[in-house]
C-alpha cells in the first residue's frame, strides 16, 4: 500500500510539474506576443507620420522627387510585411530608417524648411516614436530571450518539444548601417 501511495504521489508531482512548466511556457509566449504587438504599434505610428513628413518636405524641395518616392515605397513595403515575419519586418524597417535619414539630410539645404514649425513638430514626433520603438524592441527581445531560455532548458524543454513550442526570433537589424537612428537635428 505504501508503494502505491509513493508511486501515486510521484505521478501527481510529475503531472503538477508538467502543468507548471506548460503554463510557464504559455506565459512566456504571451509576453513575446505582447512585445511584438508593442513594436507593431510603434511602427504603425511611425508609418502614419511619414506621409505628413514627406508632404511637408516636398513643399520646399520639389526637385528631390526620387528621395520622396523612395521613402514612400519603403514605408509601403514595411507596412506590407506580414505581422509574424519578425526578420522581414526588421529588414524593411531598417531600409526605411536609412531612407528617412536621407530625407532629413535634405533639410540642410533648405533653411526655410528648418524654420517651419509644422516640420519641427513632425520631426519631434518622429524622434519620440523612434525612442519608443527602441524601448519596444528591448522589451520584445527581453521577452524572446526569457521564452527561448524556457524552450531550451531542462525540464521545460521536454514540455516545449512535446507541445510544439518553438524558439522565437529576435527583432534584430542585420546591417550595421541600419542600426543608426536617423539624425534629426538642426
Amino acid at each position: 500500500m505504501t508503494t502505491f501511495l509513493v508511486i501515486l504521489a510521484l505521478i501527481v508531482a510529475a503531472v503538477l510539474l508538467a502543468i507548471v512548466l506548460y503554463n510557464g511556457l504559455v506565459k512566456a509566449r504571451q509576453m513575446v506576443e505582447e512585445g511584438w504587438s508593442g513594436i507593431d504599434v510603434q511602427l504603425k505610428r511611425r508609418a502614419d507620420l511619414i506621409p505628413n513628413l514627406v508632404e511637408t518636405v516636398k513643399g520646399y524641395a520639389t526637385h528631390e522627387k526620387s528621395t520622396f518616392e523612395e521613402v514612400v515605397t519603403l514605408r509601403d513595403r514595411a507596412t506590407s510585411v506580414p505581422s509574424g515575419d519578425v526578420e522581414g519586418r526588421a529588414k524593411a524597417e531598417g531600409e526605411l530608417t536609412q531612407a528617412l535619414g536621407r530625407l532629413f539630410a535634405l533639410t540642410e539645404a533648405y533653411p526655410d524648411l528648418k524654420a517651419n514649425q509644422n516640420f519641427a513638430d513632425l520631426q519631434d514626433a518622429l524622434e519620440t516614436i523612434e525612442g519608443e520603438i527602441q524601448m519596444s524592441r528591448r522589451y520584445y527581445n527581453g521577452a524572446v530571450r526569457h521564452y527561448n531560455i524556457k524552450v531550451d532548458t531542462v525540464p521545460s524543454n521536454l514540455i516545449a518539444g512535446r507541445f510544439g513550442f518553438e524558439k522565437a526570433a529576435y527583432f534584430e537589424i542585420s546591417d550595421a548601417a541600419d542600426r543608426i537612428t536617423p539624425k534629426v537635428s538642426f
